[in-house]
């Protein structure tokens, strides 16, 4: 019975292997993003989200069994929970986000591209009043420096997570979003959108999801 067990583990991890596929990623985003494929993170932004003006693209692969669902986490830089940056300054504002992905396989046809076919759920906005922006003295989560903040839904990255309340993505021309470095280095397929939360300003921390069949 051991060695029946065996073998049967053997074949399954074979039959495994032999069904995933190489696919080749590019992502651009502003600032920061982390990307999962079925809960499992599969690339990070290499620049750090504190670092300023952090705007760089991304090109990697990975492997992965169809179908399988891609978790992409994007952060806009801000100072703290009021979502302003450079404050006391006199260039204190509220961040702006945006984000692009495509996923190819290993023949380079594509998969996946950012779109507003993806699901996105806001679980950081801030600041609830655009007029924080402004304040002498902004202070999270008072006045119109109020913000919101949840936390990462349990395995909402993964396949069989109910996402069916979530918000479309919203998308962006190049024009709302003003992509910089790193954004022109690739040759973005067509279909693929910037996307972000439903205000680029506002929307601070975002989880968008997407199944490839």
């Amino acid at each position: 019975m051991k060695r029946i067990v065996a073998i049967s583990t053997l074949l399954f991890l074979s039959t495994t292997a032999l069904s995933a596929e190489s696919f080749s990623a590019d992502v651009w985003a502003d600032n920061w993003f982390e990307m999962r494929i079925d809960g499992t993170q599969v690339a990070e932004d290499s620049v750090p989200i504190t670092t300023e003006r952090s705007f760089n693209a991304e090109s990697f692969e990975f492997e992965a069994e169809r179908p399988f669902v891609i978790g992409l986490v994007a952060k806009d830089f801000k100072e703290n929970d009021s979502g302003l940056e450079y404050i006391g300054t006199g260039r204190q504002q509220m961040g702006d986000g945006g984000l692009i992905l495509q996923v190819k396989d290993a023949a380079g046809e594509s998969v996946a591209v950012s779109n507003a076919d993806w699901q996105c759920l806001v679980i950081h906005t801030a600041p609830l009043d655009k007029s924080c922006e402004g304040a002498a003295n902004p202070v999270a989560g008072q006045g119109a420096c109020a913000f919101e903040l949840a936390d990462e839904p349990d395995g909402w990255d993964q396949a069989g997570f109910d996402a069916s309340d979530w918000p479309q993505a919203n998308t962006y021309s190049e024009r709302e979003v003003s992509p910089k470095d790193g954004y022109d280095r690739i040759d973005w397929v067509d279909g693929a959108s910037l996307i972000w939360g439903p205000d680029l300003e506002q929307s601070n921390t975002i989880l968008c999801r997407l199944t490839v069949e």
